[in-house]
């Protein structure tokens, strides 16, 4: 579920900032309607028998949040807050994805019970990320895939992974190696990747 990247889809980008930015009564129906949907989907997912289940809305700029903290934490974490609640009442695992710099949220996201957030690392300070929540939550990847990966040498990978791996590995599962490509990042760099994981261990 989505619910930020559906109000993009039915209002458009800029008219829902907009709406977010002058409060209309509207936006919050919108919402609502929504989040209704997603509710009955998160329930349909917690009767099955998966581990876990995975959603998504990308939050995040090269540099900050699409919109304040302060509104995020008002408009849209409890949507996410009910989404957790039904699937761990279910003993279910909960993993959110977001593109862009979310530092600013992290705390909210441990608060409301996400269990792994993946997120793009290298658009934030990596080692200020594992001093604050580094057991508190596991981190789901990644490897710089607008720089290193398409542009940077097999060594230059290599670092990248030892420097997720020293920042945010514990050994109860602080990091997943996880690794997002496009198809014209060089072989070598993708093979330099799982090599350097593997030998890591």
């Amino acid at each position: 579920t989505r619910p930020f990247e559906r109000m993009q889809f039915l209002r458009g980008t800029e008219n829902l900032f907009l709406d977010l930015a002058y409060d209309v009564p509207e936006v919050y129906r919108l919402r609502d309607m929504l989040h209704e949907f997603s509710v009955r989907e998160m329930k349909m997912w917690a009767e099955t028998d998966v581990d876990g289940v995975s959603f998504m809305d990308d939050w995040g700029s090269q540099t900050s949040l699409l919109i304040s903290p302060g509104k995020w934490k008002e408009f849209f974490k409890p949507l996410y807050a009910e989404y957790c609640d039904i699937l761990h009442s279910r003993g279910k695992f909960v993993f959110f994805h977001s593109d862009g710099n979310i530092e600013s949220i992290y705390a909210d996201l441990i608060d409301i019970g996400i269990n792994a957030v993946n997120s793009q690392l290298f658009c934030m300070n990596i080692e200020d990320l594992a001093a604050k929540y580094k057991g508190k939550i596991t981190f789901w990847g990644e490897i710089d895939r607008q720089h290193i990966l398409p542009f940077g040498t097999p060594d230059d990978v290599r670092e990248a992974v030892r420097r997720v791996k020293r920042a945010l590995y514990d050994e109860r599962g602080g990091v997943i190696a996880q690794c997002e490509w496009g198809n014209k990042d060089p072989f070598e760099n993708i093979d330099a990747v799982f090599d350097e994981w593997n030998t890591l261990g």
